[in-house]
């Protein structure tokens, strides 16, 4: 604390040579940082996975799945049921064959009110059948759910799992050995029928209330321990990909994704983990390069915050949960076919009925650059912290030069220094020169999220008001989101307008916006440590570089770098970079047009994930990342300081 109060504990040479070279050891925090993380992909510098959990016993009970030519039957018929139900479910069909297995079998209703003041409501039907455990009163309980597809379905179909799965109900119910119920579940929407079902189930709302009307349950199992979510998209399999990423960048105990990939390998499937499978290059660039590419798959499909698959709208409730999806068998080689599938699933379900309690001794947070090698939080965790290290030690800088006195004089100017002493009004000025006042600060941070919370909450009144006026949705949205970012642009205007305040009240907020810019980063690694990863590596160093200055073409420099990193205008360029990847043969026109819808779909898709499930990367982007982006925009407009000016000459 001392650092912060006495202006002359900072007067060793160990400070003095920080602060002088400061600039220097954050570019190099900020690459060493990088080059830390992207090491890590490699097998030197990671460590093998183990099961923590000794209860599971993985593979040490023989398989007697054979219920293959089962799920046959069940395919072929349901392809006709489906047949006949183009754009819906054939509830009738599912509900008659699971109550043909002597299965206490229910619906489940659900409706979405339109969360945009459209006035529209969704309706939707779940249907879920329950193996009581014939050892133990319901107390715990395990889920396998398949989302149904229909053929009109824009996505692969999932027929093939239900038709497993009913095979596996057959087979389940058989078995005299389950100490936790079954629940097999059948959902309709994709992740809206199993956020509405867990809600149900749970009787809780996780969303903003009245937007996703959970609906009541007649029948409930135990305390669902852990889910299994299948989507098989043919009868032969060439790969089953394993998906871990949830909502908010959760991700399942590691014990259970080690399970399913051991399982997978003593039944001879093939498996992957962001459809690649693991290399045996004998060279060490090829081998570090694919285990980074997978690593990188894996960051950026979790700094989304969006979950994969169903599975990752389990994970809030404590539920463990992985998505196995099986793509259809091209060209040569043995496919996987149904026996194999049930022989892993089958493994999977006999392995989680030995728990004694919950997952709770691997590891939460962790990454994977194979399927069989991961990278702890104790591994991934350091490079973060020499990122944020390095706004540290530019808000230091900037205090303690600051606390500097200004009248210090060097060594060719201490007679000139000597005279100013003795002048009778030198302790007035003095005084004054060191005292600041911290409301234009307080004001502006105030101002800054106090618009973060307006914008935060005017989704609802943008969509309604451009109803009015015939547009859709997504272009309401985005026009009302770009008109309000361009009047935040003259913020600078009125907060630098201020005659009484001086050069070190905009230096404070430039502390401040870098403070907060390092905390916000080591809290949101807390839960999504992607996210904070690739918001790190864009906004450290241009941060560090947002100081005022009286260079024209370097101020302007400056503002273009920074109105890139907008979060507004940074959505648009990743989502139009990523259309143009998607899309190379288009000519340049169709690419822009389709980017721009694609950005408006994806800000309306942010907003609506916020309302339904509680993702809170829109709350967070708007709320606190666009603010501090204004608070740098305001330093940028200010004077610069006295010291900055001797380090531009």
């Amino acid at each position: 604390m001392g650092l912060l109060t006495d202006p002359g504990a900072g007067s060793g040479k160990f400070t003095q040579l920080l602060v002088a070279s400061h600039n220097k050891l954050c570019v190099v925090l900020y690459i060493g940082g990088i080059i830390w993380f992207m090491i890590l992909a490699h097998e030197h510098f990671n460590a093998g996975t183990y099961f923590s959990e000794n209860a599971l016993l993985p593979g040490l009970v023989k398989g007697e799945f054979d219920e293959d030519a089962v799920a046959k039957v069940y395919q072929s018929e349901l392809f006709d049921e489906a047949a006949r139900y183009p754009d819906g479910i054939p509830f009738s069909w599912l509900l008659a064959k699971f109550r043909q297995l002597n299965l206490d079998t229910y619906t489940h209703n659900f409706t979405l009110n339109s969360p945009l003041g459209l006035g529209m409501k969704y309706t939707g039907k779940n249907i879920y059948a329950i193996l009581r455990a014939p050892r133990s009163s319901s107390t715990e309980a395990l889920v396998l759910s398949v989302p149904y597809r229909p053929p009109s379905s824009v996505h692969p179909g999932t027929v093939p799992s239900v038709a497993i799965m009913l095979a596996l109900a057959k087979f389940f119910r058989r078995q005299k050995y389950w100490s936790k119920d079954v629940i097999f579940l059948v959902t309709e929407h994709e992740q809206l029928g199993v956020q509405a079902w867990l809600e149900a189930y749970h009787k809780t709302t996780c969303g903003r209330s009245g937007v996703l009307e959970h609906g009541d349950m007649m029948g409930r199992g135990g305390a669902i321990q852990a889910a299994i979510n299948l989507e098989l998209h043919a009868e032969k399999i060439g790969y089953i990909d394993v998906k871990i990423e949830g909502l908010n960048g959760q991700l399942p105990n590691l014990d259970l994704v080690n399970l399913v990939h051991r399982l997978c390998s003593k039944e001879g499937v093939r498996h992957t983990f962001k459809n690649r499978e693991n290399s045996n290059y004998r060279d060490i660039y090829k081998e570090w390069l694919h285990s980074f590419k997978i690593l990188m798959a894996m960051v950026t499909t979790q700094a989304t915050g969006v979950p994969n698959g169903n599975h990752g709208l389990f994970h809030r409730f404590g539920i463990e949960a992985v998505t196995l999806e099986g793509f259809e068998k091209k060209g040569r080689g043995s496919p996987t076919l149904y026996f194999q599938i049930g022989r892993v699933l089958e493994g999977l379900f006999r392995s989680l009925n030995n728990l004694l309690e919950r997952f709770h001794q691997s590891y939460f947070f962790y990454l994977l650059p194979a399927t069989d090698r991961f990278i702890s939080i104790g591994m991934y965790m350091p490079p973060l912290g020499l990122l944020c290290s390095a706004l540290i030690i530019k808000a230091f800088a900037l205090w303690h030069k600051m606390q500097e006195d200004p009248n210090k004089a060097e060594p060719a100017e201490e007679e000139e220094a000597e005279e100013i002493k003795r002048a009778p009004s030198h302790s007035e000025k003095k005084g004054s020169s060191n005292h600041f006042s911290l409301v234009p600060v307080g004001m502006t941070v105030l101002l800054t999220h106090a618009l973060g919370i307006a914008l935060l909450s005017s989704p609802q009144m943008l969509g309604s008001q451009g109803l009015e006026y015939g547009f859709s949705t997504d272009t309401s949205i985005y026009v009302g989101y770009l008109v309000m970012t361009l009047s935040m642009l003259f913020i600078p205007l009125f907060a630098c307008r201020n005659g009484g305040a001086k050069v070190e009240s905009w230096t404070i907020l430039n502390i401040v916006a870098l403070l907060e810019l390092a905390t916000l980063l080591l809290c949101t690694s807390m839960q999504n440590f992607s996210l904070a990863l690739l918001s790190a590596v864009l906004y450290i160093l241009p941060s560090l570089w947002m100081v005022p200055t009286q260079s024209r073409v370097l101020g302007t420099l400056q503002k273009v770098v920074w109105l890139l990193l907008h979060p507004l205008c940074l959505l648009t360029l990743i989502v139009m970079i990523y259309t143009a990847l998607s899309f190379p043969d288009e000519p340049i026109l169709e690419l822009l047009e389709k980017g721009l819808i694609a950005t408006r779909q994806a800000l309306v898709y942010a907003v609506v994930d916020s309302y339904v499930y509680a993702n809170w990367v829109f709350p967070v982007a708007t709320a606190i990342l666009l603010p501090n982006w204004l608070l740098f925009w305001v330093v940028l407009h200010s004077r610069p300081h006295q010291e900055d000016l001797k380090t531009e000459k």
